[in-house]
């Protein structure tokens, strides 16, 4: 039984275009569904999260994080109290607007249309994906999702205000988000965190001495893997002390929001939306070890020299097509060129680009002569 202050589904605000209710499944699992049989999240499979396929089939992409993210999600919204079906949903949609090439790819298509006087964000992008660009029914566009799975999408890992955003205001702006949808930044920061210790270390980019050295909650359980598993090889003592520290993460937020909870006073939606702050935190100790962790990977392993060429490659593979298409939009698929009479140019361009998968995105520069 969820708590008070957990969304209730029976009190959605609903969706945009009215449905008759499912007979055995409730709003949010149903957005659930929507969300996993969309084109866009399937294309995460072939979307770079740190490593692309150059270095191992073995790494994350954007799909198996999203993955990963969900059942920490469930897990802790579970241990809450919180509706676990719109976590799960939310989790699931939080990277749909992630364009190719992770971050090295969002921060040129950010760049590439700065210079036009707009801008690039992920989570507004996932937005304008399940409202207008996933055309699957015929009643309507997007998924039609509910209210509460939409306000998340955008309000999970960021405030935006009406008066910069003016089009989001239905998504009460002013307000905090439900606790489900504050949980999501979190756990997501949890999943990437341990998953690229792993995958840093796998690749061989990340030394053991040197993650010892700079991620201190690690350091604290591989000393007790060394002790409890003297013969074992460093892979599998990296191994457990890597679970052990994630889940000291999880803990630690379970047990610090609950006390958050409990002295806020908190008991229902409306109290946790008027809340001076975000309710969903980590103690300060772990706030602490958690941006150690986070420094030691900007530093070791995303501004790494064995990383640069892939993302220099994957910013001129984005910028080269983008210019392109905007000096070339006869070269967009029809579809895309029928947007362009109501929206402007560059902003298709970028919906293009951002929705192609790291190979699409390649086919697509090297068919156009971008290069």
């Amino acid at each position: 039984m969820p708590a008070s202050y957990a969304v209730c589904v029976e009190d959605s605000r609903g969706r945009r275009y009215p449905e008759p209710p499912h007979p055995y499944r409730n709003a949010f699992q149903r957005d659930r569904d929507r969300v996993i049989h969309s084109r866009a999240f399937r294309r995460l499979e072939n979307k770079t999260q740190v490593f692309t396929r150059r270095y191992s089939d073995h790494f994350r992409t954007r799909l198996t994080h999203t993955m990963e993210v969900a059942q920490i999600s469930r897990t802790i919204a579970a241990a809450l109290d919180l509706n676990v079906d719109l976590v799960e949903t939310l989790a699931l949609v939080h990277d749909i607007g992630h364009p190719p090439f992770g971050h090295a790819g969002e921060r040129a298509l950010d760049s590439l249309m700065r210079k036009h006087g707009e801008f690039f964000d992920h989570n507004l992008q996932a937005l304008r994906i399940v409202e207008d660009f996933e055309l699957r029914y015929a009643e309507f566009r997007g998924l039609n999702l509910t209210f509460e799975v939409r306000e998340g999408i955008i309000k999970h890992s960021h405030d935006y205000t009406a008066a910069e955003h003016p089009e989001l205001e239905e998504y009460l702006l002013g307000l905090r988000p439900p606790l489900e949808a504050q949980l999501i930044d979190l756990t997501d920061e949890i999943a990437y965190t341990t998953a690229d210790l792993d995958d840093g270390f796998e690749a061989r980019l990340l030394k053991l001495a040197d993650i010892r050295k700079n991620v201190r909650a690690f350091e604290r359980y591989f000393v007790e893997m060394e002790a409890k598993y003297p013969d074992a090889p460093d892979k599998l003592k990296f191994n457990e002390a890597l679970k052990r520290t994630l889940n000291y993460f999880v803990t630690d937020l379970i047990e610090n929001t609950k006390s958050r909870i409990a002295q806020s006073g908190v008991s229902t939606v409306e109290d946790v939306r008027r809340s001076p702050r975000r309710l969903v935190v980590f103690s300060p100790e772990a706030e602490q070890e958690r941006r150690e962790a986070k420094a030691y990977l900007y530093k070791a392993l995303y501004e790494s020299k064995p990383l640069l060429p892939e993302k220099l490659k994957a910013e001129k593979v984005v910028t080269e097509t983008f210019d392109y298409l905007v000096a070339h939009p006869g070269a967009l698929p029809p579809s895309y060129q029928e947007k362009v009479a109501h929206e402007k140019l560059v902003r298709v361009v970028c919906d293009y680009i951002a929705g192609m998968t790291d190979h699409y995105v390649q086919d697509v520069w090297k068919k156009l002569g971008a290069a």
